[in-house]
Parts: C-alpha cells; sequence; structure tokens
C-alpha cells in the first residue's frame, strides 16, 4: 500500500467517523426533542400574605404535602452558594448531564467496591423530584438523564433552580425550601445561618434517614460533610464552619402559619383558583390578638368562645379578624365556626345609630331632656334592663346609661323602617324574625354579625359616611354612604367617649357602646379611636345562655386592652364640626329643651295629674301596709309605681289603695297615658 493510499484511507476513516458522529448527534437531538416532558406547574400551596408580604397561612396540596412556592430573589444567597458549589458546581456550564460527574462517579464505584456518589446534577435531580423516579437502576439513571437534557433545551437555569427549590424532599410532609425552613426553622428562607444552609443542603439526599428530629446523629454528620467540603473549597472560613457545625440542631417540627383562620377558608372558598391571597391584615398585630382572645375566653369559661375584628375606619382596611378563640376546636367552643359572620342579636349596640338619627332629624339633642318613664305602645311595653324608672334625665345621661325606654320612644318618633335604611346604608346585612321591623330593633330584636357592627361603627367615627371594610388588598369597594350628618355623629361619639371605662383604663380614650343580648346569649362592646375600630363578641357558639354575663364585664376589658396592643396606642377622638351646637338644656331652642312625640297632647298644667291625697311629706298611721290615695287631672289610665316600681297598672279612677308598703319612707309616683306625673314622699309609723 502506498503513502498516498494510506492518508486516503485514513481521512475516509475519519470523514466517516464525522457522519457517524454528526449522525449520533443528530439521533441525540431528536431522541431529547421527542421526550416527553414530566408536568413542571405542580400544584403548590395556596398562601394567605398580611400587608407586608408575611405568611398568615398556607394549605397543603395533593396528599398532605406542604409544597410553598419560593423565588430566587426570597432564598438565601449563602444557601443557593452553598447547594451548588455541593451539590452540582458546575451546574451553570453544563447542558443537564455533567460528563466530568459520571466520570468520577463511575471511577469511585470501580475504586471503593460501592457507590460513593450517583454524579447526578440538579437539572437530574429536578428530572427524578418531577417523575418520582428511582435513582440507583441504570434505565432510573437513563431516564432521568433524558429528561434533564430535555429540561435544559426548554428552561433557563434560574427555571430549572426554582423547580429544585419547589420540589426537593425536606422529610416528612415537605418539599421545597420554603416548607423545609418554616417547618425545622420557623422562618422564611431569606435569612439563613451557615448551619441552617447546610443542614437544608444535605436533607434532600436522605430526607428521612437525616431527619433532625428523628435522629440527629445522623443529620449532624450529614450537616458536618457539607461544612467541610464548604470549608475545604474556601466557601466558609474554616473556624466558621466549626462553629456552623456545633449548633443545636432542631429537636421537631414548627407548625405552620395558622393566623386568621377562618378569614382565609372563607376567602380561599370564594376564589379558589387563586394561588396567593394579599390581604390587608398584619401579622403581628393578629398573632397578639389572636393570643388575647384566647385568654379572655380562658378565664371565663370553658364552653365560651370570642371574636373580634379591628379595622383602619379611614381606609376600610380590615387589620385583625378573629373567628373564634380556637380554630377547630370541638366541644363546648365549637371553634370551627367563624363568629365574625354569624347572625346575633346585637343587644344594645344599635341605640347609638337610633340616636344619632334623632338628632340628625332635629327630634333631639344630647342635652335635651326625655322622660324614663313607664310607657306601652300597642301591646308592647319596654322596660329597661334593671327594671327601674328615672324620671327625667339629658339625652346624654339615657344613651350612657343604656336605658331602653327612651330609646324606643325615639324609634317609635323617627320609624323602625328608618332605622333599618340607615342600616342598610352604613352596609349592614339586619335579619329580621318576622316580616316588617318593630321597635324592638333599637333593643337588639334582629339579627347582624359582629363585622357588620364593627362597619356600622366605622361609618360613626368617619362621620356618619365610612368606608366598607374589606380585607383584600386592592380591593375597591362601594363609595360610601351617608349615614347620617358629620355633627350628628360626633355627638354620639362624644356621649360614648363619656361611659365610664373598665377599671385601669384611660377615661374618654374610645367612644364605645356595650350590649348584652335577651337571656345573656351575646356579650359586645365596640368602640373606636381617632383612627381604629374594634369590635368585641363573647358568647356561646350554639347560642345557648350565658347566666350573668354582660358586654361591660365580659367584653369591654377586652376592647380596652385590645387597642393596647395597636402599634401606636389609642389616637385622640376628632374635635367637633364647626356647626355643631354646644350648649346646656336651658340654651336650647325650646323645641329641644324637652322631647315630645309630634303627635303629643298638650294641656294646660292644671290639668296634668296631682296627688292631692296623701300630701308630699305626711307620716301615716301603718294599717297593714296600706295607704288611700285621691288624684286630680291628668288623662287615665294611669300607672301608679311604689318606690320605682308599678304596683298598679291600667287604673282609671280618682281614689283608689295602694298597699304592701312597708314601714318607713316610700315615694308614690303617678303617671297619666300622656307621660305627666306627680309624686310625693310619705311615712308610715
Amino acid at each position: 500500500m502506498t503513502r498516498r493510499s494510506a492518508v486516503g484511507g485514513w481521512l475516509i476513516g475519519l470523514a466517516l467517523l464525522l457522519v457517524a458522529l454528526a449522525m449520533a448527534r443528530d439521533a441525540l437531538d431528536r431522541w431529547v426533542d421527542a421526550t416527553v416532558l414530566p408536568l413542571t406547574l405542580a400544584e403548590t400551596s395556596v398562601e394567605m400574605r398580611d400587608r407586608e408580604g408575611r405568611l398568615l397561612r398556607a394549605y397543603t396540596v395533593e396528599d398532605g404535602l406542604w409544597r410553598l412556592a419560593p423565588t430566587l430573589a426570597t432564598v438565601d444567597r449563602g444557601y443557593l452558594g452553598m447547594l451548588i458549589r455541593y451539590e452540582d458546581k458546575r451546574f451553570h456550564r453544563h447542558r443537564g448531564v455533567d460528563p466530568l460527574a459520571l466520570l468520577r462517579a463511575a471511577g469511585q464505584a470501580v475504586w471503593q467496591g460501592r457507590t460513593v456518589s450517583g454524579g447526578s446534577t440538579l437539572t437530574m435531580q429536578v428530572a427524578r423530584s418531577l417523575e418520582d423516579g428511582s435513582t440507583g437502576r441504570w434505565a432510573g439513571k437513563l431516564r432521568q438523564m433524558r429528561v434533564a437534557l430535555a429540561l435544559e433545551r426548554r428552561l433557563s437555569k434560574d427555571e430549572i433552580l426554582g423547580l429544585y427549590l419547589t420540589h426537593a424532599p425536606f422529610g416528612g410532609n415537605l418539599e421545597g425550601i420554603r416548607a423545609a425552613s418554616l417547618a425545622w426553622f420557623g422562618k422564611e428562607p431569606a435569612r439563613l445561618s451557615a448551619a441552617q444552609s447546610a443542614l437544608l443542603v444535605a436533607l434532600p439526599q436522605a430526607p428521612e434517614t437525616r431527619r433532625p428530629d428523628r435522629n440527629q446523629d445522623h443529620a449532624r454528620a450529614a450537616r458536618k460533610r457539607v461544612l467541610e467540603r464548604m470549608a475545604r473549597q474556601a466557601v466558609l472560613p474554616r473556624d466558621a464552619a466549626e462553629v456552623a457545625s456545633r449548633a443545636e440542631l432542631p429537636s421537631r417540627m414548627e407548625p405552620f402559619p395558622q393566623l386568621a383562620a377562618h378569614l382565609g377558608d372563607r376567602l380561599r372558598a370564594g376564589a379558589p383558583d387563586l394561588g396567593r391571597h394579599d390581604l390587608t391584615l398584619d401579622a403581628a398585630l393578629q398573632a397578639a390578638l389572636e393570643q388575647l382572645v384566647a385568654e379572655s375566653v380562658h378565664r371565663a369559661g370553658s364552653k365560651l368562645s370570642a371574636a373580634l375584628v379591628v379595622a383602619d375606619h379611614r381606609s376600610g382596611e380590615i387589620l385583625a379578624s378573629v373567628g373564634s378563640a380556637a380554630y377547630g376546636a370541638t366541644g363546648g367552643r365549637q371553634g370551627f365556626v367563624d363568629m365574625t359572620r354569624a347572625l346575633r342579636s346585637p343587644g344594645s349596640t344599635l341605640k347609638p345609630l337610633v340616636y344619632g338619627l334623632a338628632f340628625d332629624q332635629g327630634r333631639a339633642h344630647p342635652e335635651t331632656l326625655i322622660r324614663d318613664a313607664p310607657v306601652q305602645f300597642g301591646r308592647y311595653t319596654p322596660r329597661n334592663f334593671d327594671g327601674r324608672f328615672r324620671g327625667d334625665l339629658r339625652i346624654r345621661e339615657a344613651l350612657q346609661l343604656s336605658l331602653n325606654i327612651p330609646v324606643v320612644k325615639l324609634t317609635q318618633e323617627i320609624g323602625p323602617a328608618r332605622v333599618m335604611a340607615a342600616l342598610d346604608r352604613a352596609g349592614v346585612v339586619a335579619k329580621l324574625p318576622g316580616g316588617r321591623p318593630g321597635l324592638a330593633v333599637a333593643l337588639g330584636g334582629l339579627g347582624v354579625s359582629l363585622h357588620d357592627l364593627v362597619q356600622l361603627y366605622a361609618a360613626l367615627a368617619q362621620g356618619g359616611q365610612g368606608p366598607r371594610l374589606h380585607a383584600t388588598r386592592g380591593e375597591t369597594g362601594k363609595t360610601p354612604t351617608r349615614v347620617m350628618s358629620d355633627v350628628a355623629a360626633w355627638q354620639v361619639g362624644d356621649i360614648l367617649a363619656g361611659m365610664v371605662p373598665p377599671p385601669g383604663a384611660p377615661p374618654r380614650a374610645l367612644a364605645y357602646k356595650t350590649g348584652t343580648s335577651y337571656g345573656h346569649r351575646d356579650a359586645w362592646a365596640i368602640g373606636y379611636d381617632g383612627r381604629h375600630v374594634i369590635g368585641v363578641w363573647i358568647g356561646r357558639a350554639d347560642g345557648t345562655p350565658v347566666p350573668g354575663a354582660f358586654g361591660g364585664d365580659l367584653a369591654a376589658p377586652v376592647l380596652f386592652q385590645a387597642f393596647g396592643r395597636l402599634k401606636h396606642g389609642f389616637d385622640p377622638l376628632p374635635p367637633p364640626p364647626p356647626a355643631t351646637l354646644i350648649a346646656g338644656t336651658a340654651d336650647l331652642p325650646l323645641p329641644l329643651q324637652r322631647f315630645r312625640p309630634r303627635d303629643a297632647q298638650f294641656t294646660d298644667a292644671a290639668e296634668s295629674p296631682k296627688l292631692v291625697f296623701p300630701p308630699d311629706g305626711a307620716v301615716l298611721a301603718a294599717t297593714g301596709g296600706a295607704v288611700t290615695v285621691k288624684l286630680r287631672g291628668g288623662v287615665g289610665p294611669y300607672l301608679v309605681m311604689a318606690n320605682g316600681k308599678p304596683v298598679l297598672t291600667g287604673q282609671r279612677r280618682d281614689e283608689f289603695e295602694v298597699s304592701g308598703l312597708g314601714p318607713g319612707y316610700s315615694t308614690l309616683t303617678l303617671i297619666d297615658r300622656n307621660g305627666r306625673s306627680d309624686r310625693v314622699t310619705v311615712r308610715l309609723d
């Protein structure tokens, strides 16, 4: 063979080799391109985030897994650097498979007679996680390589790293770096120590055998290997690695945040396709108030529940929402019931609305006198909570004492339908037990929710026209509708600010009202300062009575404590609007000095009822505790009271006998049909 023919043969062989390599490359390309990739958009936990982006609550995905979607920008850079240097230092240079790592792994296996390292790249580990495939069998390894090569062609390096951070197993039902960091360290992975980063690098290689809550020795040894390699590669200083290797390991998984759980459930149910809900809540405030509610109910009784809502009445943003004292609790507390939305009787908490409407219509003023005496509207006879009557007093005092008869008189004058219309304008959804509203609406004879009561008081706090409450950031509600004038709203707030606070609480810091529903089923306290409005409900979720429960005793202290947990404490209440009439009773216009219904029957003073016997101050002989009474004037029927308690009703005669009086002083009061009265004090010896 000549030299020329030999060279020609070599060139032909080289050409054939190149053609073969090209064909192999093309075949490999076709093989990779034909790869059917597993789904890369796996389900991640639905998250509720607070106003600062902090996690309030997350929900597990299929099979009860915690898998929270991360972003590279929110993961500690030190951890990412340690992960790549330990698992795949040529990650940014290879195309899914690292031939050098495979050769190294094969050489170590031959030299030591066992598998020392698998040679898998991070991309191959992602492929295994997506398919839940095998790591050791050659068929499984080949499949991982094929999927890894295909992933690298279709995704960027950051996207592949993001898939690893989402799907890597970290023990138990934890997948992904965020779930792992929250469970093992109780925090997001934005700032991790060297010890924490090393443990999180080591865990995915053997997530069950290295779980620190089950095998601290294996976890410590695996973490130490990571730290030693980082020290050899100068990623960490040697002394820093030594210190990190001695750091304490977590001994248990931390529970995932479960703040504002009832609100989260409701929002998730309302938008099931939304993966992240950005809320107006403040996570720190929410946690503090959940603890406050739990402690308050724990002291009050084993079957009690409680709820609390905090809002900024200037913006309408809900800052905290506590639906029960213990979410998910069974038994008496029934913690699964969201009591911020349950319809309950509001007790006396609607009285400020009635007074405000009366002020707005010019029917009354805070210094107007009103008579607290027995009265009957058809078959409806309202009574005060304590069964007593105070006679003439200012409307300011009537509201602060939460008397029933004066507010029912005003409701009769305004009309129950107008009260219901005002509730509707305020955004309150009220449920009437019957068809048409009656006078009892002023005393809590309807069903409303805590959320809606806070909405009503937000309107009062904002001068009669408050924003709609909302919990989702960026939400735009309806344009606020005016409920009453700014003057009337301020007058109501000024009266409520004069309420006596619970022991130890500052005076005139809040405009607040308490309420107790019929049968002691609900204890309420709603109040506001210059910026915030808070509502508190305490009772039993099943609606059974709580003997001895009063809003002033149970709910009011919690209300003031809740305000004390706000970041800036109490904000001052606003000054009166310029048009406000501030005057004493005697200086008011004559129609405002004393409340009289529009249809009141006016008669001369001579026709007013007069007790002519016994005279005032008389000393009488006790004859079985009975006293003969004579009267003149007035319009029957008459009501007769002895020492503030009714003893005769429907009396029409001008001479009758009052019995049952004991020795000593007694006050007899006579009231006619038009509310005019006379009284005398006598002594029985």
